[in-house]
């Protein structure tokens, strides 16, 4: 009786300690939770890892893209996520130890690229809301059709087949479905599991936000450009991304908009510096004139020229500051002039997929609105020294032919040729007051 009770004990501690998944891979969690098994059958990579603006996208094995493990796996398997099951999310076929019959059939590698029957099953009111969220790329997608010569961003598709394919290798590999924000890295960070399939509710700002937004976004947030400072925002109040940029705005409103700034759920400086219009009289003079960006910002980064697949930004990426004419006077009202940046159009982009010059290149200006994100409240504008007048940094005047302050401003000779038509609209040529050239 003592043997057969201690052999009861024995046999329910093991069963009892013992991961089960660990033992088979005649399983969808047991092949992915077993690291050396990974190993013998990966199906090794067919094609680089997409780069950005950013630069080129880490490698990570495909054996480490799909393994389940660590502390994110274990906060997985204590989540409602994981009751729903693998082929739950991502169909295929279970409990089978045969790699091909596992992913065959129906079966689908990233769900959320499917969220409507996949995400939307339980979180219908945020999918149907982000099939029109900024983060599909609808801005993006207009400004390609429109300059294609086509009358909106419902033509994309119309475009051709080869430019698509081409727009979809090289441009919307930032562009997010549900699980590049929450589940896996996004593309042009590596792809892959980004914590053993945890599902992360609040994005982290470095991995997810400034991996996608890096070169325009973070990289001025972060104050990572030689001269430049971190945002006041993120030294000082430690703001992270979400502080301002809340899960409603990402994930969309159901209202389709032309592009980013025309959303309503964008934030908005006055939301929490309230009574900013009157606080001072620099304000009081300019708060319907410019952006606040116009005085508060630093110099931020710009390129341009971008050829699709192969030579990259031809205009290399570099510190500028331009004030320009408002090239969104219908959705910016407010502000007769704003702080712009050099977008990647050129006229032949899409050359080597079949589109050798646009053919409408010119309806859109090569500079678009900017709001940089490295704000700081003494800047290069803000700052003056004694016996210096409030406008000695920022206004034009004219000292013994010499025209201070002029590279401020976005003017007709510091376009490119194939620039002058497109954005001879937003120059201050002619706009701004005489007596600031006058001797």
């Amino acid at each position: 009786m003592l043997f057969l009770g201690m052999a009861i004990i024995t046999g329910c501690t093991k069963k009892d300690t013992e991961d089960p998944v660990t033992n088979s891979v005649a399983s969808c969690e047991g092949c992915h939770t077993n690291y050396a098994h990974l190993q013998k059958v990966y199906s090794p990579d067919t094609a680089a890892p997409p780069g950005g603006c950013g630069g080129e996208a880490p490698h990570y094995e495909p054996y480490d893209r799909v393994y389940m493990g660590g502390d994110g796996y274990k906060a997985f398997k204590e989540s409602g996520h994981y009751k729903t099951g693998c082929v739950g999310c991502h169909k295929g076929i279970g409990n089978t130890d045969d790699k091909t019959l596992a992913h065959s059939g129906d079966f689908i590698s990233h769900p959320s690229l499917f969220s409507e029957e996949t995400c939307g099953t339980c979180h219908k009111a945020i999918v149907d809301n982000f099939k029109t969220s900024i983060h599909q790329g609808t801005g993006q997608k207009r400004k390609v059709t429109l300059r294609s010569g086509l009358s909106g961003p419902d033509d994309f598709n119309k475009l051709p087949a080869h430019q698509i394919e081409g727009y979809n290798k090289n441009c919307a590999t930032c562009h997010a479905s549900c699980g590049e924000c929450h589940i896996v890295r996004p593309p042009i960070g590596g792809g892959g599991l980004a914590k053993g399939h945890d599902f992360t509710k609040t994005p982290d700002m470095v991995t997810v936000c400034v991996t996608c937004h890096v070169s325009r976004g973070g990289h001025a947030y972060l104050g990572v450009a030689s001269g430049t400072q971190p945002d006041v925002h993120l030294t000082q109040a430690g703001y992270r991304c979400v502080n301002c940029h809340d899960g409603d705005e990402m994930h969309g409103d159901g209202k389709k908009v032309e592009q980013r700034y025309a959303y309503e759920k964008l934030p908005t400086c006055d939301e929490c510096h309230t009574g900013i219009a009157t606080k001072n009289t620099y304000h009081s003079i300019h708060y319907k004139s410019f952006n606040c960006q116009v005085c508060h910002s630093q110099n931020y980064n710009n390129c341009g020229s971008c050829h699709i697949h192969g030579l990259g930004a031809r205009v290399p990426s570099y510190l500028g500051f331009k004030i320009a004419v408002n090239p969104l006077p219908v959705i910016k009202k407010d502000f007769d002039f704003t702080l712009v940046r050099r977008t990647l159009a050129a006229p032949d982009n899409w050359e080597v997929y079949g589109v050798p010059l646009y053919a409408n290149f010119a309806v859109l200006p090569t500079y678009n609105y900017t709001s940089p994100h490295n704000i700081l409240r003494w800047t290069d504008r803000t700052k003056t020294t004694a016996g210096q007048s409030c406008y000695s940094n920022c206004h034009i005047r004219n000292e013994n032919g010499t025209l201070v302050n002029k590279n401020l401003y976005l003017f007709a000779d510091d376009l490119l040729s194939w620039e002058a038509v497109a954005s001879a609209g937003i120059v201050v040529d002619g706009k701004l007051p005489p007596a600031w050239f006058a001797k």
